[in-house]
């Protein structure tokens, strides 16, 4: 039997659709580009020793007990981390929505009609359709949907690894603050003695009105150094409080005036190669979503085939027609795409434009890392010599003020060197004490960076 000219058109047309649709894609492996890019990590990966501790959680850099509670209060009411949670919910819905493309639909449909000198007409049909997924189609929508919920997974946990480090970084912020205006308290009662002092010799004529006006405007610059520093540890308490989720009168725990011990030393960090990092995994997952989606999109373009059946029945009572005597019907149909002014084809290459794209923004994300590793472990060598050298020095100005107190007791100097001296200590605690909240932030950087975070309850 010969074909009908059109129907031997339409079978061309499926046929040079198809042919077009798979010569048009050429999968990109990017997972072997993603693997040569991350081959020269290992120049700068740290290394371990068999006995060291392990660090599993950011926590575990330094030593505050309170703060795995705290973290986990924030967890619970911080609004930023609860949207980023409802957004990984959301994500799983739709990986749900998508994955019911591949399952048959079932409905059912009642109707009712009048006519005029016609009874009441009741109509009853029973319908299942199914797309064929000849072509993969919906499994590559759904693949695409799968990487989507990983990299709302690793937002979801690099919002809670970032929220615990702002709380570790707020902790040693009113610490380092509690601590400067503790020192520059005891500057100001030296101070105050030094004035006094100085008001006693001005009044016996020994000394000049300059030294008297020096003295009160060294105490009046430390009273406002008390003030300013007694701002910003209030601010660093509220922001404290914001990252906790708690308003109005909620108090803090109480917080020490020392900083606490850094249990591992950076030679114990145990070896790292970034595929902790959350922001590496998302972007790693945005490309595999991206080429799925890609993959689809080429897929358009080729025939689709579905599958109907009803079961229908038609009474004139609506218990008669509840398909007491249906009637059956089975539909075969294959769809095809055959000419959309090349809009279907400009879709699908700009989804691969944007699979390169996501490629790219995965070694932006990379690079960032890395420089940020680098950063990190540069910063704590320069910041430990820092810490040993004034660590010397105020040993040394220390010894120095001992000194001084004896000599001050013997007679061999006047309180005015001794107070000297004193204030030289005072400077020395102020600096080491930034340093090693300088020291101790950067530390929380370094495990952010080296992908250390808070424990994932869901793994």
């Amino acid at each position: 039997m010969k074909l009908s000219n059109s129907l031997r058109f339409s079978v061309i047309s499926l046929l040079s659709a198809s042919l077009v649709g798979c010569a048009m894609y050429s999968q990109q492996d990017y997972g072997d580009r993603v693997a040569q890019s991350l081959e020269p990590l290992s120049v700068w990966s740290i290394s371990n020793t068999s006995q060291a501790q392990r660090a599993t959680t950011l926590v575990d850099l330094v030593t505050i007990p309170e703060l795995e509670q705290l973290i986990k209060q924030a967890l619970d009411h911080n609004p930023s981390v609860q949207q980023t949670a409802l957004a990984l919910q959301i994500a799983y819905a739709q990986k749900r929505q998508v994955g019911a493309d591949q399952l048959p639909s079932l409905g059912l449909n009642i109707n009712a009609s009048d006519e005029e000198q016609n009874e009441r007409q009741f109509n009853t049909e029973l319908s299942v359709s199914w797309e064929l997924d000849i072509w993969q189609k919906i499994a590559d929508s759904k693949a695409a949907s799968s990487a989507q919920l990983a990299s709302s997974a690793a937002d979801y946990q690099a919002a809670k690894d970032t929220l615990a480090a702002s709380i570790m970084r707020q902790w040693l912020s009113i610490s380092l603050y509690q601590q400067k205006v503790s020192i520059e308290q005891q500057r100001l009662v030296s101070l105050d003695a030094n004035q006094t002092f100085v008001s006693e010799r001005y009044r016996k004529g020994l000394g000049g009105l300059e030294d008297l006006d020096s003295a009160k405007s060294s105490s009046e610059s430390t009273k406002s150094t008390i003030a300013e520093y007694q701002e910003t540890l209030a601010a660093a308490q509220r922001n404290l409080k914001v990252l906790l989720g708690q308003l109005g009168d909620y108090s803090l725990p109480e917080i020490p005036d020392q900083f606490p011990q850094v249990i591992l030393p950076l030679a114990d960090v145990p070896d790292q190669d970034l595929a902790r990092r959350p922001d590496l995994i998302a972007a790693f997952a945005d490309i595999q979503a991206q080429q799925y989606t890609t993959q689809v999109a080429y897929k358009t373009m080729l025939p689709s085939l579905s599958l109907s059946a009803a079961l229908s029945d038609t009474a004139t009572h609506l218990s008669d027609s509840l398909l007491t005597s249906p009637l059956w019907s089975i539909l075969g149909q294959v769809t095809a795409p055959l000419f959309q002014g090349g809009r279907l084809k400009a879709e699908a290459q700009i989804e691969a434009l944007k699979t390169e794209q996501t490629f790219w923004a995965y070694q932006e994300t990379l690079l960032n890392a890395v420089n940020e590793v680098e950063d990190a472990l540069s910063q704590e060598q320069a910041l430990e010599r820092q810490q040993q050298h004034l660590g010397l020095a105020l040993a040394s100005v220390r010894r120095s003020e001992a000194n001084y107190q004896d000599k001050y007791r013997m007679g061999l100097v006047d309180i005015l060197n001794l107070l000297t001296a004193q204030q030289q200590v005072y400077d020395i605690e102020i600096q080491l004490a930034q340093v090693t909240f300088n020291r101790l932030s950067n530390r929380v950087d370094l495990g952010l960076a080296l992908g250390l975070g808070v424990i994932n309850e869901a793994q």
